[in-house]
């Protein structure tokens, strides 16, 4: 099963499938992932490109992750990271991902 696929049937949801990617590669000793699809509910892309098997939100998302593996990493270098961590879910329904990214002790 592709990655792709997965993204889309995780049992427990986007969420879930990003929190499992993102500390699989990142190890993070602080990681927020907060579901704002709410807040664009009634936007174009909404109806357009529904969330997780035509349901609706799980679609914006902000993403908080603390973790030494950013050390020495400018932040697109982190954004880029995390962007191809996530991208299976960035190819199968996540329209939007703000990404707050720090090493410890930033």
């Amino acid at each position: 099963m592709s990655d792709q696929k997965q993204a889309a049937v995780h049992p427990a949801g986007v969420a879930a499938a990003m929190r499992a990617k993102l500390e699989a590669g990142f190890s993070p000793v602080f990681l927020e992932i907060i579901d704002e699809s709410h807040k664009h509910a009634g936007h174009a892309h909404a109806a357009e490109r529904p969330g997780r098997a035509g349901a609706a939100g799980e679609t914006h998302f902000k993403v908080k992750v603390v973790s030494p593996a950013f050390e020495g990493k400018s932040r697109i270098e982190r954004h880029r990271a995390i962007n191809a961590a996530l991208a299976a879910e960035l190819g199968a329904g996540v329209h939007a991902l703000s990404i707050d990214a720090k090493a410890p002790g930033e």
